[in-house]
């Protein structure tokens, strides 16, 4: 029925669009792909080249802004003024198709032009609704005295307009679905679909010792909930036991890193993706306690390694494991429930191992890139057809 079904995107960077774009080009359902990112580097993920159109300049100032002396990057945040000058010049290179999907911040003025085209509009939000997630972050920061403004004021603005003009909003967790029909947004209008995971790269290796071990990957930051980790693991003080970083760490998170020094707490910095399921085959446990996402993918590629996880309920984690048989969610801020979690997974190795079990089983069965595919693709053919029956 949807033989003819054309799609075009525009990202303003990659986050998981690559792999929507992936899928579609493998139903013949892409149309375009609008991307910052160079015609090379988007062809590493299988898409072709005749379908990209690359907006590299938006990359080469944003990452040029990034090495400015901190003193005039804390002067002037350029998160609006980046996002609004790739908005502009995809809304150029924007061309007809059936289904618009747009990244929130970076397509009001292209979904403007979607919608002039005739095209179905979605908007792409992978975190909690702006409001939520600025209010939340603003809360986290002003409890440890830190002065801040997580998300510029007229980005803030520009969303909120985006979610009035799109048809959908798709958003890839049941939390992330929550906060926006708690800020009044139609259920109905919401798409679910949670995201995938590459299961050939992510996969079980040989743990090479008997160290109970808690990971977490992803940026250490205020906003992971980093100091609630080591405040939690700092305190059980476990014998035998370590906690792993990999990612960057935020500039913010120095106090509480000095306050909960131990030999037992180790940072790896940032790593290739490549390298990263050695890391996670090395642990015991993956935690991941943010205060706002919509749905890290980190907490699907540690399941794909063979490890429970420990989340908290603003992660999306519980999208992904069953509470008690894959890992747990827990409460935002609860160190009392993630210490005891810790805890539990420490005294009973056993349990520990058939849950990480019980969790590669579950994403290997339903969350591949796949499965994600099959599902948006299942849910673009449903909002066109009832769009065609409103017509």
């Amino acid at each position: 029925m949807h033989k003819n079904l054309k799609v075009s995107i525009s990202v303003g960077g990659k986050f998981h669009a690559f792999y929507l774009a992936k899928q579609l080009q493998d139903h013949n359902y892409l149309s375009q792909l609008i991307t910052s990112y160079p015609v090379f580097e988007v062809e590493k993920s299988g898409i072709s080249n005749d379908k990209v159109n690359s907006i590299i300049a938006k990359e080469i100032i944003a990452r040029g802004y990034r090495k400015l002396p901190n003193f005039i990057k804390n002067k002037y945040n350029s998160q609006f003024y980046i996002c609004n000058f790739y908005d502009r010049l995809a809304a150029k290179k924007l061309k007809e198709s059936d289904i618009f999907v747009g990244w929130s911040s970076f397509s009001l003025h292209t979904l403007h032009k979607a919608k002039n085209f005739g095209a179905l509009t979605v908007l792409e939000r992978g975190s909690s609704h702006i409001q939520y997630q600025n209010d939340i972050l603003m809360e986290e920061y002003e409890i440890h005295g830190i002065k801040t403004n997580p998300t510029h004021p007229q980005i803030v603005e520009k969303e909120l307009e985006e979610y009035q003009i799109a048809d959908y909003i798709s958003t890839p967790s049941i939390f992330t679905k929550r906060s926006f029909v708690e800020k009044g947004f139609p259920p109905e209008k919401i798409l679910h679909v949670p995201y995938g995971v590459d299961l050939k790269q992510f996969v079980k290796l040989p743990k090479e010792d008997n160290i109970f071990r808690v990971i977490h990957c992803g940026h250490v930051s205020i906003r992971k909930g980093c100091h609630y980790l080591l405040k939690s693991f700092f305190e059980l003080n476990l014998p035998g036991a370590e906690l792993w970083f990999v990612g960057n760490i935020e500039k913010e998170m120095t106090p509480f890193i000095e306050k909960y020094s131990h030999a037992k707490i180790r940072f790896f910095g940032a790593l290739p993706q490549s390298e990263l399921s050695w890391y996670y085959s090395q642990a015991s446990v993956f935690v991941l306690f943010s205060i706002e996402e919509g749905l890290a993918m980190v907490q699907a590629q540690a399941m794909s390694c063979g490890l429970p996880v420990i989340c908290s309920t603003n992660t999306g984690g519980e999208d992904l494991l069953e509470q008690g048989k894959s890992g747990f969610v827990v409460p935002i801020r609860d160190t009392y429930y993630l210490k005891e979690k810790i805890l539990f997974l420490y005294e009973n190795k056993n349990t520990c191992h058939d849950m990480g079990l019980y969790a590669n089983m579950t994403i290997r069965s339903r969350f591949s890139w796949d499965d994600y595919g099959q599902n948006i693709i299942k849910q673009y053919k449903l909002i066109l057809n009832e769009a065609k029956k409103d017509d």
